[in-house]
């Protein structure tokens, strides 16, 4: 995943039907700059998540677009997809280093420097922090500052990632920081005109705290 200013980092929502979330997808992808699509669907079994990516791959593919497996590594390098996102509880960042090989890895590191120190020293391509607000899809007692997002853009080359509750009006802060992602779901999926004005909105707001 590459990184020019601050990017948009698309996730799924909590539950979806492929085949109904395959053209919103092409909205949004096709509405502006989009970085990386994560597929994250929770206690289903793999079967469910194997289908998600077979028929979400093709749109993302076809965009240049990073598809990224939440929680699964392993199936996320028997599906194709370009890497995998873990999370202190779901698995160690260096076992799922071993199982992506050359995939791209990315590692939840809440509102803690030391996990995100090791899970770099890990082999992890980059981190996230968060949640910065409340949200609607992840319940979450961790509150992250925006300082931090400042410590490790200024200590760190690995990019990161910011997450939770972000939206076109509060994202400006975590933009100046220095974010080099922010990960959207509920300011994409559930704005009020389709996704494609929600990533048109994101992006905008983007641009309008880095000027």
């Amino acid at each position: 995943m590459a990184s020019d200013g601050c990017r948009l980092y698309l996730v799924t929502p909590p539950t979806f039907d492929p085949d109904a979330l395959a053209p919103l997808l092409e909205r949004a992808l096709d509405a502006g700059d989009v970085a990386a699509l994560q597929i994250r669907l929770k206690d289903v079994v793999d079967d469910t998540v194997l289908r998600a990516v077979d028929r979400l791959r093709p749109i993302t593919e076809a965009r240049d677009v990073a598809l990224i497996l939440n929680d699964r590594p392993d199936l996320a390098a028997r599906a194709g997809c370009d890497g995998a996102h873990v999370g202190a509880e779901d698995m160690e960042a260096a076992r799922a280093r071993t199982m992506l090989r050359d995939r791209q890895l990315g590692v939840s590191c809440y509102d803690s420097r030391d996990l995100a120190m090791r899970a770099g020293e890990a082999g992890a391509d980059y981190v996230a922090f968060g949640a910065f607000f409340p949200s609607a899809s992840k319940d979450t007692s961790v509150r992250a500052d925006p300082g931090l997002l400042r410590w490790w853009s200024e200590m760190m080359e690995l990019p990161v990632v910011a997450i939770g509750g972000i939206t076109p009006g509060n994202c400006a802060p975590l933009v100046q920081a220095g974010a080099d992602f922010l990960a959207v779901i509920g300011a994409v999926w559930s704005h009020p005109e389709g996704p494609d004005a929600g990533v048109r909105a994101m992006n905008q707001a983007i641009a309008d705290a880095a000027s």
